[in-house]
């Protein structure tokens, strides 16, 4: 009798998962940022619906600081597969004044009101986004499938068992799902996975040079979104990204990682997750991701 694989049985999971939720659900929607862990759920769903194209719209909150690298790879991976691509912008609502632009700089926490009306405007009743359990506290307690109110919020204290992988999507009228299928993956679970299946990234999740500032204990690129600061000494160094998001906030780390085999000896030896590593706005509070979920980010 033939016995899968640690990576294998992840995988069937995550393709049962995406598989139940599109068959019980009406209008998915897929978040696709990009980001090694959006690529994954996508190349998950392409698996599971293959030699069909996956029913899924792809929805992506943008900042309007990505790395361009990042957008171009979105834009590219889009055209490749022929889905259709939505993307809400959180530039159009700071110029028509439906937001305003933080002192920080940083415009991650304002993506949760567009990520919202985008949902609402598509009527979609089931998102899929690249969460992970280990990746922050906050996204511990999540559940695989996770009930978002009419207002787009989560309780954490209003969770639904999921005994024996069985997944409850059920929702009243304006309420929808989030579904992670990545829950029970880790940061080295996904590298060794993009190395088993060849799955193309970005390049800025291997070495580069980058001119970048020391701040806050993190390298920060210098960009027009986020330059350097009085006293802030710019430097050029060899640095990759371990995760991807608002260039003003998501730090590098200095590496000399050039290969997907590089990356996974580098992340088997790593005990920080990226999240808490490099990313400024997981750290405002104790509680900041958790307070940015209930309120419906994702």
């Amino acid at each position: 009798m033939s016995t899968l694989t640690h990576l294998e049985s992840l995988e069937s999971e995550a393709i049962h998962i995406i598989r139940e939720m599109v068959a019980e659900l009406e209008r998915p929607a897929l978040l696709f940022s990009g980001g090694k862990d959006s690529i994954v759920m996508l190349h998950l769903a392409a698996k599971a619906f293959y030699p069909a194209p996956p029913p899924v719209t792809l929805l992506h909150v943008d900042t309007g600081h990505n790395f361009p690298e990042v957008l171009a790879f979105r834009d590219a991976t889009v055209q490749q597969l022929g889905l259709r691509l939505v993307v809400a912008r959180v530039q159009d609502y700071i110029d028509d004044g439906r937001l305003l632009e933080r002192a920080d700089g940083t415009r991650n926490p304002l993506q949760t009101q567009p990520l919202l009306d985008a949902i609402a405007e598509g009527r979609f009743d089931a998102v899929f986004g690249g969460g992970r359990r280990d990746e922050e506290k906050a996204r511990a307690k999540e559940r695989v499938v996770s009930l978002r109110d009419e207002f787009g919020q989560w309780d954490p204290r209003n969770q639904r068992p999921e005994l024996w992988n069985l997944y409850n999507p059920r929702h009243r009228p304006g309420e929808h799902v989030r579904v992670f299928p990545l829950s029970n993956w880790t940061e080295l679970d996904v590298w060794r996975y993009i190395e088993a299946e060849e799955i193309d990234l970005p390049g800025l999740y291997f070495t580069h040079e980058r001119d970048v500032v020391q701040r806050d204990g993190m390298w920060l690129a210098v960009s027009q979104v986020s330059p350097p600061r009085e006293g802030e000494a710019v430097e050029r160094r060899r640095v990759r990204y371990r995760t991807v998001g608002d260039m003003s906030c998501t730090g590098a780390v200095l590496s000399e990682a050039t290969t997907v085999a590089d990356v996974i000896e580098e992340v088997a030896l790593t005990r920080v997750t990226e999240r808490g590593a490099t990313r400024a706005d997981d750290r405002l509070t104790e509680a900041a991701m958790e307070d940015r979920k209930k309120e419906g980010y994702f």
